[in-house]
C-alpha cells in the first residue's frame, strides 16, 4: 500500500472560549460586592454604559426604569454555550415562568430586583422592586483597635525612649492580647537594654484590659489574679501547672498547692473568672460583614425568592451618547471601536439578566429540596448535590457550582451560604430516605448538650442512640463529627463536668 499526502475537508463544532463567555463565567461566579468592583470597572472603560436612569426611544433595547424589559429565556448554559451575540439582538422573555408584579419584599427598605415566589406546588411568579436601599455601611462608627487603646493609656505614663519601646512592644501584641516577639531580639533591634525592655512591658502589662501584653496563658491569668489580689504561692503554683488542671490531677494538685478540696476548688473558680484572651474585649481590627446575595420569606404559604440587588449599580446602554457619538465618527477605525463598545455593552446588560435569573433558578430549587430545613431547622436538614439541582433545573453542575461559590442565602433562621445547602449523606438504618451530615451533627450535639454528667455517653453509645432515630452510622463517623463540633471525647467530657460540678 502506497503512501501518499492528501488534502480532506472536514467540518466540526467547539465550544470556543470567546472574550463574552469567559466574562460571563466570571460573573457567574462572582458575589455581589465583588460584582459592583467588577461592573465600576466596565463603566469606567465603555463609554456606552452608565449607572440610572437614562432616556430611551421606543424599540431600541428596552432598558429603562426598571433596568433590561427584555430577559433571556434560555437557560445560561446556552449563553455560555453561545458565540458573541449580535449588538442590537434581544433575548425573548419566558412568559409562562416569569411574570412582574410590584410586590417585593423590600418595597420599603430597598432595591430589588428578579424576585421569585415559589408555592406549595412548585409554580413560580416574580416581582420586582426599585428604589435606594440605604447604606448601612457608612453608617458605621470606626472601632477603636487594641493598638489604639493601648497607646493612647501609654502616652499618659509614659514618654521620650520609653513611649518609643512601648510603642514596638505594642505593636507586637496580636488581636488577643499576647506579646508575640522575643524580648531579647526587640532590644537588640531598637539597640537599649533588655532590661529597660522588660521594665517597659512589666508598664504594658498594666494597662487596660488586664492580662495584655503576657507571653503566654499561665503569664495572662497571672496578670489578671495579681490585679484581684489572688496571686499567692498557692495560685502561682496552680497557674504554673495548667498542665495537670487540664488532665483533672487534682489529687497531685493538692499536694503540690498545700491546700484542701474546698481551697482548691476555690482557686479553680477563681481561674474560670478570668479572661484568656483579654485583647478580644476591644477589638482587633475591622468587622467582616457578609451581605446576602439571595434573601427568601414566607408569606401565606408562598415562598418568595428575591435576588439582592441593592448592592449593585443599575447598568444601562447609553444609546442617546452612542447617537452623538457615531454622527461624529468619521474613520473607519472610530466606527469599529463603537460599534464593538455597544456589542460589549449589550451583552454585559444581557449577562447580568441572565446572571440574576440563573441565581434565582437555583436558589429556588434549592427551598423547594430543603423546605424542611426553612421550616423546622437544621435536625430536617436532607442530602443535597449539585447534580441533584443541575438535573431538576437542566443546566450543568458546573454552572451550578459556580452560581453557589461567595454567595449567601438570607431567610428568617439566618444567613447561610449556598454551599451550606449542600452536604453528603448518612443512611437510615429502617430503610427511609436518607439524612444529611449536617442534621446527624445536630442530633449528636443535641445528645452531647442533654447527657446526664453521672452517665457521659461514650461514642458506642451514641451510635446505639443514633440508630434507634434511624441513622445507620459508623464509630468512627460518629467520632469525626463530634470532633468537627469541637466537642471532646468521653474522658475529657467526664473530667470537664466533675471539676465543673466540684466548681460549682
Amino acid at each position: 500500500m502506497a503512501l501518499a499526502p492528501r488534502l480532506d475537508l472536514r467540518q466540526s463544532q467547539s465550544l470556543v472560549m470567546t472574550p463574552q463567555l469567559q466574562q460571563a463565567i466570571k460573573l457567574l461566579t462572582l458575589s455581589n460586592l465583588e460584582l459592583e468592583t467588577f461592573i465600576s470597572d466596565e463603566i469606567e472603560k465603555n463609554p456606552l454604559l452608565d449607572t440610572g436612569d437614562i432616556s430611551t426611544e421606543s424599540g431600541e433595547s428596552g432598558d429603562g426604569d426598571d433596568g433590561p424589559s427584555e430577559a433571556a429565556a434560555q437557560g445560561s448554559d446556552e449563553i455560555l454555550s453561545s458565540g458573541p451575540a449580535e449588538s442590537e439582538s434581544t433575548l425573548d422573555m419566558q412568559g409562562d415562568t416569569d411574570s412582574f408584579s410590584n410586590n417585593s419584599l423590600s418595597d420599603s427598605d430597598g432595591a430589588l430586583d428578579g424576585q421569585l415566589g415559589l408555592n406549595g406546588s412548585g409554580s413560580s411568579s416574580g416581582s420586582s422592586a426599585s428604589g435606594d436601599a440605604p447604606d448601612f455601611e457608612n453608617m458605621l462608627v470606626a472601632e477603636i483597635t487594641l493598638t489604639d487603646h493601648l497607646m493612647d493609656q501609654a502616652g499618659a505614663v509614659l514618654s521620650g525612649m520609653d513611649l518609643f519601646v512601648a510603642q514596638h512592644i505594642i505593636d507586637q501584641i496580636d488581636e488577643c492580647g499576647y506579646l508575640q516577639a522575643d524580648l531579647l531580639e526587640l532590644a537588640q533591634r531598637l539597640n537599649v537594654g533588655l532590661a529597660d525592655v522588660e521594665r517597659i512591658l512589666g508598664v504594658v502589662q498594666t494597662l487596660d484590659p488586664v492580662g495584655v501584653g503576657a507571653r503566654d496563658l499561665a503569664e495572662c491569668l497571672a496578670l489578671q489574679a495579681r490585679d484581684a489580689d489572688r496571686y499567692d504561692p498557692a495560685m502561682e503554683r496552680l497557674i504554673e501547672n495548667l498542665d495537670l488542671l487540664a488532665k483533672g490531677a487534682l489529687p497531685q494538685l493538692k499536694r503540690m498547692c498545700g491546700v484542701d478540696d474546698e481551697d482548691l476548688m476555690d482557686m479553680i473558680s477563681e481561674l474560670r473568672n478570668y479572661d484568656p484572651k483579654p485583647g478580644c474585649k476591644i477589638g482587633g481590627g475591622a468587622v467582616q460583614s457578609v451581605v446576602p446575595d439571595v434573601f427568601i420569606a414566607e408569606r401565606a404559604g408562598r415562598w418568595i425568592i428575591e435576588v439582592n440587588s441593592a448592592t449593585l449599580p443599575k447598568v444601562l446602554v447609553n444609546r442617546t451618547y452612542y447617537s452623538e457619538l457615531k454622527d461624529g465618527a468619521q474613520d473607519k477605525q472610530s466606527k469599529e471601536w463603537l460599534n464593538e463598545c455597544l456589542a460589549d455593552a449589550n451583552w454585559l446588560v444581557k449577562a447580568l439578566d441572565q446572571r440574576q435569573r440563573t441565581i434565582v433558578k437555583v436558589a429556588t430549587e434549592i427551598v423547594k429540596q430543603q423546605e424542611e430545613f426553612f421550616h423546622k431547622g437544621v435536625a430536617h436538614l436532607r442530602p443535597l448535590t449539585l447534580k441533584n439541582i443541575a438535573e431538576k433545573i437542566e443546566m450543568h453542575e458546573s454552572t451550578v457550582s459556580r452560581v453557589t461559590s461567595n454567595k449567601y442565602l438570607s431567610c428568617s433562621r439566618g444567613t447561610f451560604e449556598l454551599k451550606y445547602f449542600f452536604t453528603s449523606g448518612i443512611q437510615s438504618s429502617t430503610g427511609g430516605e436518607a439524612a444529611s451530615a449536617e442534621a446527624v451533627k445536630s442530633h449528636i450535639k443535641s445528645l452531647i448538650d442533654n447527657e446526664d454528667p453521672k452517665k457521659i455517653l461514650s461514642d458506642d453509645k451514641l451510635v446505639t442512640l443514633l440508630k434507634t432515630k434511624g441513622f445507620d452510622i459508623a464509630r468512627r463517623t460518629v467520632a469525626k463529627y463530634r470532633e468537627a463540633l469541637g466537642m471532646g471525647s468521653s474522658v475529657q467530657r467526664r473530667r470537664q463536668k466533675a471539676l465543673e460540678g466540684k466548681a460549682a
